[in-house]
């Protein structure tokens, strides 16, 4: 697989298509994931991104130029919340031969208020009952669904369907969204790992700002991978101070001790 990096878009065609449109190409290249894109510079209208490993469609910074997004044969299992606020101006999202599974996945579009043109063939979410007509109850922007135009009639039948308490039961029956996929949640439990409430951050400071020797430092490595933290006697687990510097410093003291407890013995 080949990341998007800043080199490969740099490196990628870039051309000026039948329709007069300023065109990225990154096709058939093996890519998992979007990034990167603000090195365009919003210099594009169209993007292909056709034959590629995607499975998710996000990470897109703010493009107000982009109107037409080809993703092709993909693996796209989910789409971004407020996709509508990254691109604004997108009119035509064509994602053939993915693997969208439920009719709830596409209501992110709705953020979208510009889409006329959308193609969802080849998706799981094609079989479900009623696909057409949900589609066209929930995006009304959207003219033509599938390479074949929106009709009146169409438009009419879906709102009968879905709107009033009726619909809403159906709604309710029908319309599902597929579980976030796992790596997503992975990331959000750890980003909210790393937010330690200000005291426990400080104690950590504190801990590694009062680090004497090697073992010490060991010591606390060990506790904060396990997830411990540290207190005021973290480095010293008995809970005994020393009487006096002389205990914990002169060595020759130590060996006195030694010698009495051996004598008493």
């Amino acid at each position: 697989m080949v990341r998007l990096t800043v080199e490969t878009i740099e490196a990628a065609r870039e051309y000026l298509n039948t329709c007069k449109q300023r065109e990225l190409g990154l096709r058939n290249m093996q890519i998992p994931a979007i990034e990167n894109l603000g090195v365009t510079k919003d210099r594009f209208d169209v993007l292909d991104l056709t034959d590629n490993n995607i499975r998710k469609l996000e990470n897109f910074p703010v493009l107000r130029r982009l109107e037409v997004l080809l993703l092709h044969n993909n693996r796209i299992q989910q789409i971004q919340k407020h996709i509508g606020r990254q691109l604004p101006s997108l009119k035509t999202l064509v994602l053939t031969n993915n693997n969208l599974q439920e009719l709830g996945d596409i209501d992110v579009l709705e953020s979208c208020p510009n889409l006329e043109y959308l193609t969802l063939q080849g998706n799981p979410l094609t079989h479900k009952p009623h696909y057409r007509a949900y589609i066209i109850y929930k995006l009304k922007s959207v003219r033509v669904l599938d390479f074949r135009r929106v009709k009146l009639s169409e438009r009419q039948e879906a709102d009968k369907l879905f709107k009033g308490k009726k619909g809403a039961a159906l709604r309710t029956k029908l319309i599902k969204k597929s579980d976030r996929l796992p790596d997503e949640d992975e990331s959000e439990k750890a980003a909210q790992a790393r937010q330690l409430p200000t005291e426990e951050q400080e104690k950590i400071k504190a801990a590694i700002a009062n680090t004497k020797s090697l073992e010490e430092i060991e010591l606390l490595q060990q506790m904060l991978t396990t997830g411990k933290i540290p207190d005021s006697n973290w480095n010293n687990p008995g809970g005994k101070k020393p009487n006096n510097a002389t205990e914990a410093e002169n060595p020759q003291a130590e060996i006195e001790n030694v010698d009495v407890e051996m004598t008493e013995g």
